[in-house]
């Protein structure tokens, strides 16, 4: 498997400049969050097209080579259904996006209104991933995988160029893990230079289990971010760059991911989805404590979310 380099990672910048959004660095002192390091730098990947950074993965499979008549197909717990969905629209491609029962209402339907057709299949992403797998057989559309091909990883990478370019090196960067794309395309582009934390619900451990098998292994798979952090097992893209830049994971219990989801829209107005609220979780329950002198990046990932869930 394919691991991308720092160059690809740049090629897909230029690559997908004009179909995705540069969004910001919002970088505020420790203290405004009640934390006591130097700095936290949120980057408000919830504000990119589409909800989420899958956009940028998405973009840059599509525009890497050519697409079939039959368009693209993709099995997802919602994020990078809508992602793809959203590319293909943009593009003047069909979307046909497999989801699991456990996906929210609000990402299926945010999918159909992007004009994919929706088909729910299986309890999990595994089940709705198998079935894509038989369908795209039949049709030949252009597979497009949640985080485990080398354009899509390459792609998630762009948005630490961003900060980097922006903000420069941070002492460690909080990054939430499911399938693993995100966290391999941040950690191909920072090559060792900063400490990446891997945060993962404690019901979907993918990296915390493959660390522990020294290989990527089945998980169960449950919890309130199961939508967009439900993969089964890490990506082979992913474990790949973990046995080359190590990566810390540490585990939240869904209470701490909730009472994060809750304080960021309360306290901040940032209205995100679970999985998005993992690092600050981690801050703020005291499972990871940076010096006094660190700045830390933190990635916002996401943002589809049903707003009633706010309350």
């Amino acid at each position: 498997m394919q691991i991308p380099t720092r160059d690809d990672i740049a090629a897909a910048a230029a690559r997908i400049a004009p179909d995705v959004r540069r969004t910001p660095l919002w970088r505020l002192p420790g203290a405004a969050l009640g934390l006591d390091c130097a700095e936290v730098w949120l980057k408000l990947e919830q504000l990119q097209l589409s909800g989420s950074f899958k956009a940028r993965g998405m973009f840059n499979r599509l525009r890497s080579q050519p697409v079939p008549a039959a368009g693209a197909i993709v099995a997802s717990g919602g994020n990078a259904g809508i992602a793809v969905a959203a590319a293909a629209r943009a593009l003047g491609l069909p979307c046909e996006v497999f989801v699991p029962e456990v996906s929210s209402a609000a990402k299926r339907a945010a999918l159909a209104v992007l004009g994919a057709r929706v088909v729910v299949h299986g309890a999990a992403y595994a089940d709705a991933y198998a079935a894509s797998v038989e369908r795209q057989r039949e049709t030949g559309a252009l597979v497009m995988h949640a985080y485990d091909q080398p354009e899509v990883v390459a792609g998630a990478g762009t948005l630490a160029a961003e900060i980097e370019a922006e903000a420069g090196v941070p002492d460690r960067l909080l990054v939430s893990v499911g399938g693993g794309g995100l966290v391999a395309g941040i950690a191909a582009w920072f090559e060792g230079r900063t400490r990446i934390e891997a945060l993962e619900p404690a019901r979907a451990p993918t990296l915390h289990a493959a660390l522990a098998a020294g290989e990527p292994v089945d998980v169960e798979v449950g919890g309130v971010a199961a939508d967009s952090l439900g993969a089964r097992r890490l990506g082979a893209i992913a474990w790949q760059v973990a046995l080359r830049h190590p990566l810390v994971s540490t585990l939240l219990d869904d209470e701490a991911i909730r009472a994060a989801q809750l304080r960021l829209w309360r306290e901040l107005r940032l209205a995100v989805e679970p999985a998005a609220a993992l690092p600050l979780a981690a801050l703020w329950s005291g499972a990871v404590k940076p010096a006094a002198h660190e700045r830390v990046a933190v990635v916002v990932c996401g943002a589809n979310l049903d707003p009633a869930t706010l309350g």
